[in-house]
């Protein structure tokens, strides 16, 4: 693939990094833009937003750290290479959780309205973020004999993230593109069918996401830490699952999602109606 997008002179731009720009500026538009539909604050959900993004890429390099501190242990030069690397997803999704939660709680914001509106832009940054991964190598599958397998050429991807060469792999970085797609399209189209309640569409993200992500984790071949024959991921979705249906049974019984409050403009277009 092509993990260098650009080089000019001693200046490179790599295509992971352009693509986590990306996918992190669409999931902070697209959270914006809802959480103002929703009437929330909306310069208040975009300052959320930066300090997700940060605790974010904190928390996904430090999940990496602790999955593979004993190679880190043993080749402490290496440690520099967690600044350009992107890190466990979950990692970051844990970390921005808390940072998150505070966040909210200080400004008063209504947490889980909040977090339904993020949640679908955290799956569409997911999306183009895997496309990150397709281009830099990493996050690579097992070796296959499928047809869609795909073959690494680059040698600055083996030797960047060990990327295996000109070997059929299952493209893991696309089945979870395509997961998290299917995801998005899910949460957008199904959050105003049903009895709505706040906390909704963000557990029901934890609960897909945590299943797709155990079943391709199968797939993938790269090293991600593993206990009892799975790996962190795998392990941290099993835990996800039952939190994911214990909060969504709970926050169901609660009263149902009040319609958001109308906008200036629709405000004054109801009273010329009346006039």
């Amino acid at each position: 693939m092509y993990p260098r997008l650009l080089e000019l002179g001693p200046f490179t731009v790599y295509s992971y990094g352009v693509l986590l720009a990306a996918a992190y500026l669409l999931a902070l538009y697209l959270a914006v833009t809802r959480a103002r539909r929703a009437g929330l604050d909306g310069d208040r959900v975009l300052d959320l937003g930066i300090y997700i993004i940060i605790s974010a890429l904190v928390g996904a390099k430090l999940l990496l750290l602790i999955v593979d501190f004993d190679y880190f242990r043993r080749q402490p030069a290496e440690l520099w290479t967690l600044a350009r690397s992107g890190g466990v997803f979950y990692g970051g999704l844990l970390v921005a959780f808390v940072v998150g939660l505070w966040y909210v709680r200080r400004c008063r914001l209504p947490v889980w309205a909040t977090a339904d509106a993020i949640a679908p832009g955290i799956a569409l940054g997911h999306v183009v973020g895997r496309m990150g991964c397709l281009l830099a190598g990493c996050c690579y599958g097992l070796p296959t004999t499928l047809p869609w397998g795909i073959t690494f050429n680059d040698a600055f991807a083996a030797s960047n993230v060990g990327t295996p060469l000109h070997l059929a792999l299952h493209p893991t970085q696309l089945y979870d593109a395509a997961a998290e797609s299917l995801i998005l399209f899910l949460l957008l189209g199904t959050e105003r069918r049903g009895r709505r309640f706040d906390g909704r569409t963000f557990w029901v993200y934890i609960l897909l996401y945590a299943i797709s992500r155990f079943g391709i984790e199968f797939f993938r071949g790269d090293p991600r830490g593993a206990t009892l024959g799975w790996s962190t991921s795998q392990l941290i979705s099993l835990g996800l699952v039952p939190l994911a249906i214990v909060m969504l049974a709970v926050l169901a019984r609660t009263k149902a999602v009040a319609p958001a409050p109308p906008t200036p403009h629709a405000a004054g277009a109801s009273r010329k109606r009346k006039r």
